[in-house]
């Protein structure tokens, strides 16, 4: 993971966000808000416009990161700015100020963001919420690099534990935020939390293919 990849990621979360922010009004709608697509579309918009202002460039993976999760906090309302945003800032500060780092150490990162998210929201796997799609998705990361996996593969993984995460919160019940307010009610509807989390993590893994099939000695997945 280099600055390079980070930036891409950025970017595809950012254009992943605006492209599906219908998709997640909707689903937030029915058990929720009905802000989240829009917080969503709004804060990685301004991440965007930070990573894209040439006068502040990143020279670290660390400080891409950290800028992210601040901006979120700070443009993202009610309950999505602070735990986005912590769980970048989290992942960023990790991971020091490198450069580039390897695919155990970014697994490392990712253990810590979760921690943080866990502890601001008090949510654990079931209670249907983004949890459920960032808990298997950092597990299917580490595991992936404690197997010697390229860092193109454990992101893969992780997507993929992810979007199954999502899925599975279609039949749960509510246990935390403002769905468990409907009760039995919130059965049979997609968290929208879950839902972002999975781009998130979808949009590292495409990041990550297409560095993988650029041309050229710098290719290191």
């Amino acid at each position: 993971m280099d600055v390079s990849l980070t930036r891409d990621w950025v970017q595809n979360i950012a254009s992943a966000m605006s492209r599906n922010q219908d998709h997640l009004t909707t689903l937030d709608s029915a058990i929720g808000d009905g802000d989240h697509g829009a917080n969503m579309a709004r804060g990685f918009g301004a991440v965007r416009a930070v990573l894209d202002d040439a006068s502040r460039p990143a020279a670290s993976v660390d400080e891409i990161l950290v800028a992210a999760g601040k901006t979120l906090m700070s443009v993202v309302g009610g309950a999505s700015g602070p735990l986005f945003g912590s769980a970048f800032r989290a992942l960023g500060e990790a991971l020091d100020t490198e450069a580039e780092v390897d695919t155990p150490r970014f697994a490392a990162g990712l253990a810590a963001a979760l921690d943080k998210l866990q502890q601001l929201g008090a949510a654990e796997p079931g209670d249907k919420t983004m949890i459920d799609a960032y808990a298997p998705a950092v597990a299917a990361f580490r595991d992936a690099a404690q197997s010697g996996a390229d860092f193109r593969t454990a992101a893969r993984a992780a997507a993929d534990a992810a979007e199954a995460g999502m899925r599975a919160t279609v039949p749960m019940q509510a246990r935390k935020g403002r769905a468990s307010y409907l009760g039995l009610r919130s059965i049979g509807h997609q968290d929208p939390g879950a839902t972002s989390t999975t781009y998130v993590f979808r949009a590292l893994a495409e990041a990550a293919e297409a560095e993988a099939a650029e041309p050229g000695p710098g290719n290191r997945l």
